[in-house]
């Protein structure tokens, strides 16, 4: 079969893998100059390292395997990093059980509270059961207000913004359930999985071409055709595309009553600072105040030794926000100018001459916002073209995201074509 793949991200790549492993003549076009999506590199101190920051969790089983299918097992480290959260104006240790019962401010019945609720969403095995109940509802009722309005009201504020109060339970349960404290990463960057990926589908005949956005998606009679933005063309038997619905639905031509453009997304900002000393004594730092201008500042050198990046420590100051807001608008350099007061909040010490280096990235279509009517919303794989299919990270539910997850999706989507068998 002629198959087409629009983006070489995690879902894009995989099911590349698979279809020429069962001798599928597969084409990938990517818009951008390299593979990853939001997994991304740059190059710090002659090392990869993901544009936004990333990591695995035990529980990313698929992840996993193909990292050891692809002969990188070797290059994946589990580690138990400091993690912590900042309320108050203070900095407090958030990163273990003990730790989070302890947290100041609390009583007894809080302790017990917080503790119980958590330990609930951990047992829970189908968290689809929350899918109607708002989060901080749920939260309020079985963690008690004093604990929600502490931890869990100023991280989805954080997070969502204004989507806060609407954000569905579904959503918190699989963050919550899912994740583990031990956390995992491919030394020397996730790069390697991608740039692995991409060699085994060119040494098995496959074809990925880069910059090359698609324009238009259509289907007349039975080839599907896909035309990109330098006016190449293309015909296929079969497209997968793993774009962003709105994205999909511009090029397909949808119609915008039509479900595709109905969820809403924020878009994703992110600063790497390359500094000359350490900035946290975290390698995440939640921030639970609302005034401060990012959701998170992550010490990826906290968790994997700094030398692999010449000596630097390397921080990201990360968000989501709506793609119109002054944070995703304004020049870079002058974003990290107003982020810098915000980060002498966090250390006093802290100042502009530490940062010898740093990067900045922005996607447009990076977190859904998942509320109560999502589930609803999320529109199936199949497409209004038979020869189209759809496999795009909003689909994913009620987990969050991932590459786990979209490489998960990637194995399903080419099973149900019946692509991974000639």
């Amino acid at each position: 079969m002629r198959l087409g793949i629009v983006g070489a991200g995690a879902t894009g790549l995989t099911a590349a893998f698979d279809a020429v492993k069962a001798g599928h003549d597969v084409t990938v076009l990517e818009a951008s100059a390299e593979p990853g999506g939001l997994a991304a590199s740059i190059e710090v101190g002659g090392t990869a390292l993901e544009r936004f920051y990333h990591h695995s969790f035990k529980t990313d089983r698929a992840m996993v395997e193909l990292i050891e299918e692809l002969g990188l097992g070797h290059r994946l480290r589990f580690h138990r990093p400091r993690t912590g959260v900042y309320v108050g104006g203070r900095l407090h240790d958030f990163g273990t059980p003990a730790e989070m019962l302890r947290f100041p401010g609390f009583s007894l019945l809080d302790r017990l509270r917080f503790g119980a609720s958590s330990a609930v969403l951990k047992a829970v095995r189908d968290g689809q059961r929350f899918g109607s109940v708002r989060a901080l509802d749920w939260m309020r009722r079985w963690a008690g207000r004093r604990v929600t309005e502490t931890i869990w009201e100023p991280l989805l504020t954080g997070k969502f913004g204004p989507h806060a109060a609407d954000i569905s339970m579904a959503w918190l349960w699989a963050r919550i359930h899912y994740r583990t404290f031990e956390l995992g990463y491919v030394h020397g960057g996730f790069e390697q999985v991608y740039q692995a990926l991409l060699d085994a589908v060119t040494e098995r005949g496959g074809k990925v071409e880069f910059g090359k956005p698609v324009s238009t998606i259509r289907q007349p009679e039975q080839d599907v055709l896909v035309r990109t933005s330098d006016g190449s063309g293309y015909q296929f038997d079969h497209l997968i595309a793993t774009v962003p619905q709105p994205v999909f639905a511009e090029a397909a031509g949808v119609a915008t009553d039509h479900v595709l453009w109905r969820n809403q997304y924020l878009g994703a900002t992110c600063f790497v600072l390359e500094c000359d000393r350490s900035v946290i004594p975290y390698y995440w730092l939640n921030i639970n105040d609302t005034a401060f201008p990012f959701l998170a500042v992550v010490e990826h050198t906290n968790m994997v030794d700094r030398a692999e990046y010449g000596g630097r420590h390397v921080v990201y100051v990360g968000n989501y926000v709506p793609r119109d807001d002054w944070r995703f608008t304004t020049d870079p350099a002058e974003l990290l100018d107003r982020y810098v007061p915000w980060l002498r909040e966090l250390n006093p010490d802290f100042d502009r001459s530490w940062i010898l280096d740093w990067h900045f990235s922005r996607a447009g279509f990076a977190q859904p916002i998942v509320t109560p009517r999502y589930r609803s919303m999320i529109p199936g794989h199949r497409t209004s073209m038979p020869g189209v299919t759809l496999a795009t990270m909003s689909q994913i539910y009620p987990q969050d995201r991932g590459q786990s997850y979209a490489i998960a999706m990637a194995h399903d989507v080419v099973h149900q074509l019946g692509l991974d068998r000639p």
